[in-house]
């Protein structure tokens, strides 16, 4: 489906005095739906894209009502061309810096001003050094079951031990296959988690990957370091979630005892006028999910506009009043 939208590349000035009421960073999901509300309510919004999102790799979405099976680049192209229809700016750039204020850096472009932020930028999976991990990512190497499995249900499944997580995997991945095995590559398993896995029908498999194997650019299974191959249609494994909060952490935002940038239930930041929504600050956040809590951080970033917009103006009501009251 073919969309046109007003955007602009990052070199591309926007006007010097602008002051937009929103800057959001990021436009995946969580960002782009923050932006549709905004636009809606008929604030002045920019939307910064770097052109990153997380399931890039993949070729479908699933579990969002009424988009399921969409390929993800269809699903935000189309909401571009939603907020479009509300003047939203769209830049295409990398912000380089942010100031209090709020002054947003593009890398070789113009410095964005807005009176609040809504930093959207999502996070990087962090995958094993493997060969053949990085091709096979998002095609029939996986992460979330409840994205993908449904597609590989009743085939011979792998999990593979990079994360202790990986046992709940394998556990809950018998849901869709009856022939699941964990590769315990990186894992030590205790006998609690040995007994569960053998109750439960999933196969343990001793030894470390050093590769996947793949053939006419498909995943036949997974070489263990004694050479042996473990025949696999589909493997899964958990990633290590980087968020993209560099920005969060120039502001100064907290974070928790895991380094997550902390939010409140609408978004906001320990930082004034901050707020972050999606993966940034929850990586279990789906498609749909993401969505929501940037409609959540959007309707609370209008609040907060409201009531700054309500003080101006009684501010300056009641100093028109004292100023007619000398004349």
């Amino acid at each position: 489906m073919k969309t046109t939208v007003n955007t602009r590349d990052g070199g591309a000035a926007l006007r010097g005095d602008e002051v937009h009421d929103v800057a959001v960073i990021g436009a995946g999901a969580a960002g782009l739906n923050a932006a549709l509300l905004l636009g809606r309510a008929r604030r002045r919004v920019v939307v910064i894209d770097a052109g990153e999102p997380r399931n890039a790799p993949a070729a479908h979405m699933h579990g969002f009502l009424s988009r399921d099976g969409l390929p993800p680049a269809t699903l935000l192209n189309l909401g571009r061309a939603e907020i479009d229809r509300y003047g939203v700016d769209i830049v295409r750039g990398r912000v380089e810096h942010v100031e209090p204020g709020y002054e947003v850096r593009l890398e070789g472009g113009p410095v964005l001003r807005a009176r609040r932020l809504l930093v959207a930028t999502g996070l990087r999976d962090e995958l094993p050094d493997l060969p053949g991990v990085r091709e096979r990512w998002g095609k029939d190497l996986l992460h979330c079951p409840y994205c993908h499995a449904y597609e590989v249900r009743d085939q011979p499944l792998a999990v593979l031990g990079t994360h202790p997580g990986a046992v709940h995997q394998a556990l809950l991945l018998r849901q869709w296959s009856e022939d699941v095995v964990l590769l315990t590559h990186m894992l030590e398993l205790s006998p609690q988690e040995r007994e569960q896995l053998d109750a439960f029908g999933v196969n343990i498999v001793e030894g470390r990957a050093v590769r996947l194997v793949v053939d006419d650019d498909r995943l036949r299974g997974v070489e263990l370091t004694d050479g042996r191959v473990i025949p696999r249609t589909a493997a899964f494994l958990f990633p290590r979630p980087a968020p993209r909060d560099d920005l969060l952490t120039l502001l100064g935002c907290a974070e928790d005892d895991q380094g997550w940038v902390v939010t409140d239930r609408t978004g906001r930041t320990s930082a004034p006028g901050v707020w972050a929504a999606g993966n940034v600050v929850d990586p279990r956040a789906q498609v749909i999910a993401a969505a929501g809590m940037g409609s959540t951080a959007a309707f609370a970033i209008n609040a907060d506009l409201l009531h700054e917009d309500v003080e101006l103006a009684v501010a300056r009501h009641r100093a028109h009043r004292a100023t007619a009251a000398l004349t």
